[in-house]
């Protein structure tokens, strides 16, 4: 009897742990390509994954949702403390304000005299509330202003659905972001190469203050060690945001941002979306400025050639079937132009939206023009260079 009630526990716990599986199946399905039409899925509440210089959405899902977005918040409290506190070495005294902040610590004591630098890290990588309250103190004077330079910065970076109302990301109804918005934050941040050190760092050691011992940190987000290229950057978790991660990883010289908001499986999915993003399109170098733009005779076919160039590279993310929704024009107004002058724009479209303007300058000088005046130049030539490609 006992041996047949024991076989009976064994199936109904076999059969436990085949639905548990088959659930597990379900949601690695969920980040994988379900179709030839570039559709991916995700089950992440907020998703935004952007090729980092370009800006472009590669994938998306409610990317303009308010959502709370825990300590991924921490990515915007890094990058304003950066671009406002001149000495990163200055020791700085820490107030009660930053002792016994709720949630995860590195543990500072009150008048403990600890670094900026190492506040960073201790933001950065074990994900230090009270490193962000005594951040924000130091550069803010208080939480509260500290937050409205956060907000400043986000609105300096297009990113306008957003509100910050701390430095950590604890839950609090005035303090959201969007998956879309996040990724802007954290492309503008990656920008920033102390930022971009900090969090690509697996590993850093605080030394021993006046109030504590050594700290050995080590950085919470594994996608550092199973993600190829992988630079950083955040994870963050509460109750009310769930799980979010802000990843990216850098391959070549293609940068890849992805934000997923309220996303259990977090780590999976960011780690898939990238992959497919950087298999599915390709970084392609669209101006170059080591080449002349144009090039053309605008008096004979012997004399008064015209040679433009810009003084920057620029790149888009395309898929292989996407060359022919990219187009450039270009607009010449030249009078006794001299070498090196500006005399124009080139602009770049992707599907009739303009993504891209940069200036024109003359690499010879100019000494007859038609009409003895000016040389208006509208022109595609996005089908001349495929060809030159």
């Amino acid at each position: 009897m006992k041996t047949k009630y024991i076989n009976k526990l064994l199936v109904i716990s076999l059969l436990l742990i085949a639905v548990v599986l088959s659930v597990f199946t379900i949601k690695i399905d969920k980040f994988e390509i379900v179709n030839a039409g570039y559709q991916l899925s995700s089950s992440a509440k907020g998703m935004c994954v952007i090729e980092k210089d370009s800006g472009r959405v590669l994938y998306s899902k409610n990317e303009d949702e308010k959502l709370p977005m825990a300590s991924t918040t921490k990515v915007a409290t890094a990058i304003t403390v950066l671009e406002n506190c001149d000495n990163l070495d200055e020791t700085i005294t820490v107030n009660d304000k930053a002792v016994g902040v709720e949630g995860t610590s590195i543990y500072l004591r009150k008048d403990e005299e600890i670094k900026v630098i190492d506040l960073l890290y201790g933001l950065m990588l074990r994900s230090g509330n009270d490193a962000a309250t005594a951040l924000a103190c130091h550069v803010g004077g208080t939480v509260e202003e500290f937050a409205n330079m956060m907000n400043e910065m986000a609105k300096s970076v297009g990113a306008n659905n957003t509100n910050f109302a701390n430095p950590h990301g604890l839950d609090n109804p005035n303090h959201y972001t969007t998956a879309y918005d996040l990724s802007l934050i954290t492309a503008h941040a990656l920008n920033n190469p102390i930022f971009a050190k900090i969090v690509s760092t697996k590993n850093y050691v605080i030394e021993a203050t006046n109030k504590s011992d050594k700290k050995y940190l080590s950085n919470k987000n594994k996608l550092l060690s199973s993600l190829e290229g992988c630079c950083g950057v955040k994870t963050g978790f509460t109750s009310k945001a769930g799980r979010c991660l802000v990843s990216a990883s850098k391959r070549n010289d293609c940068t890849i941002v992805c934000v997923v908001l309220n996303c259990a499986p977090m780590f999976e999915e960011s780690s898939a979306l990238i992959n497919s993003a950087f298999s599915e399109f390709e970084y392609k170098k669209i101006i170059d400025k080591d080449k002349e733009i144009f090039n053309e005779y605008i008096i004979n076919d012997k004399e008064g050639k015209l040679y433009l160039y810009t003084k920057e590279d620029f790149y888009y993310p395309l898929r292989n079937n996407e060359y022919s929704d990219l187009k450039l024009t270009y607009s010449v107004d030249l009078d006794d132009a001299k070498s090196g002058d500006e005399v124009g724009e080139i602009k770049i479209f992707f599907k009739n939206n303009l993504i891209k303007t940069l200036k024109l300058y003359t690499m010879n000088k100019i000494d007859k023009l038609i009409d003895n005046k000016s040389l208006q130049i509208e022109e595609v030539l996005w089908e001349e260079k495929i060809n030159e490609n």
